[in-house]
């Protein structure tokens, strides 16, 4: 296909996201199976088109003047892919398969900056209700910040210390450029340009060795930095599909017990294969049988219960950025009473000098401090650690890393801005012994 003919496509695949109401993921693969012809290269290159796109919704309908999704893609070539006015037109030029030439209207709007006089909802591209949290919590500096949020993930894998050492690594996957990662002492990153296909990191021998695992760098430190250690009790509360399970088996280096449960037992359907491949021997997954409590025989004996919370999903939107279009206030509601659930199981578990490791993927006040602050309030036999010592765990990279963190008396909060991390929000919280 030709570049023009990729963006014809990709303004059809946006049109079907917005008539349909559905994730990107599914329009795209739905166009890749009624367009056969198209191959790997072409198919990466459309879903990078309209990610992108997706990532600069607000800002390139402003500067368009209008929301449609032939706008939006141009408004984004501008902003996001820079492309000059005479790069854009000679895609938009009518040809076979390409989109209709510009209109004086559109020609108009690729001059001067706009986003000059925009909101800062705009020029961070995030949804206009969300505005106040973001002030909240980023003050003047939450378009920058939003802005941060929409950009490109790179791919990052942690080493499973079990079967490999980073250095071991590295060699075996030269021909990716896997570079060591900034802050985590086990992590590798490989970046993306924006029409690259993914590398297929699940067919790499280093990953069906168990050597590696596919985890964002952010999600690696919120595990290092709940301190498990060897010989403890742990219960993974809400496990998924087990990222953070496996990450701190390795941590405990195969001894003592994790158990990994979570209230979506579908959620759970992967961490099998994954124990098995990472070779972890220290996890029992208790996967949850109508209402039976799963966890009540360990009431009181947990020396750490770990929450990857359910959240709005504010800290992951560079991964998944159509996610923040279709986030509503309704959303943030009904996880905040299962955050504040999870909490309060947690509390039960925890033997005395035993803790908390709170941790959501979002950058909202109100599913990070404002639930610690609520919990506090709640249990006076438990305090915050200080993030400066819970970042110790980065030896040398730890005072870097909380200069460049945003800490407050509840934990810390890293994001694409300030640690080039997906946004985690981390708080350890130990009881009195």
């Amino acid at each position: 296909m030709t570049p023009a003919a990729r963006v014809s496509a990709a303004i059809e695949v946006l049109a079907d996201i917005e008539g349909r109401r559905r994730p990107a993921a599914d329009a795209l693969k739905d166009w890749g199976l009624a367009h056969r012809f198209a191959g790997s290269s072409d198919r990466a290159a459309i879903a990078g088109l309209v990610y992108d796109t997706l990532r600069r919704k607000a800002s390139s309908a402003w500067l368009m003047g209008e929301g449609s999704p032939r706008a939006a893609l141009i408004g984004m070539l501008h902003r996001e892919r820079a492309l000059a006015r005479e790069e854009i037109a000679a895609l938009f030029s009518g040809a076979r398969f390409a989109p209709v030439p510009l209109t004086p209207a559109e020609h108009a709007a690729l001059v001067g900056d706009a986003l000059v006089a925009a909101p800062a909802h705009v020029v961070g591209d995030y949804p206009d209700w969300l505005d106040p949290h973001f002030a909240r919590v980023f003050g003047d500096d939450r378009a920058a910040e939003g802005a941060a949020l929409g950009s490109r993930a790179p791919l990052d894998l942690r080493v499973n210390t079990l079967k490999a050492e980073r250095d071991e690594v590295l060699p075996k996957l030269k021909h990716l450029d896997a570079q060591p990662s900034r802050w985590s002492p086990i992590g590798l990153r490989i970046r993306l340009a924006a029409d690259a296909k993914s590398p297929a990191i699940h067919a790499e021998p280093s990953f069906l060795k168990g050597m590696i695992e596919v985890q964002d760098e952010g999600s690696q430190l919120a595990a290092l930095f709940a301190g498990a250690n060897p010989g403890e009790q742990v219960i993974d509360l809400a496990a998924g599909a087990g990222g953070k399970t496996l990450a701190l088996s390795a941590a405990m280096e195969n001894h003592g017990q994790i158990y990994a449960t979570d209230i979506d037992k579908r959620q759970l359907a992967p961490i099998h294969e994954r124990i098995a491949r990472a070779g972890a021997r220290n996890i029992q997954v208790r996967t949850p049988r109508g209402e039976a409590d799963m966890l009540a025989d360990l009431d009181g004996r947990i020396d750490l219960v770990l929450i990857d919370a359910p959240c709005t999903g504010t800290g992951a939107w560079r991964r998944n950025p159509d996610a923040k279009w279709r986030v509503r206030p309704g959303a943030l509601a009904q996880r905040i009473n299962q955050q504040q659930a999870l909490l309060e199981r947690a509390a039960a578990l925890v033997t005395p000098g035993g803790r908390i490791a709170y941790v959501t993927c979002s950058v909202l006040e109100e599913e990070n401090g404002d639930q610690v602050r609520a919990f506090i309030g709640r249990y006076a036999d438990f305090s915050v650690e200080k993030p400066a010592d819970v970042a110790r765990v980065l030896g040398e990279r730890a005072y870097l890393f909380i200069r460049a963190a945003l800490i407050s008396d509840q934990g810390l909060l890293m994001t694409p801005r300030r640690t080039d991390t997906d946004g985690f929000f981390v708080s350890l919280l130990r009881r009195s012994a």
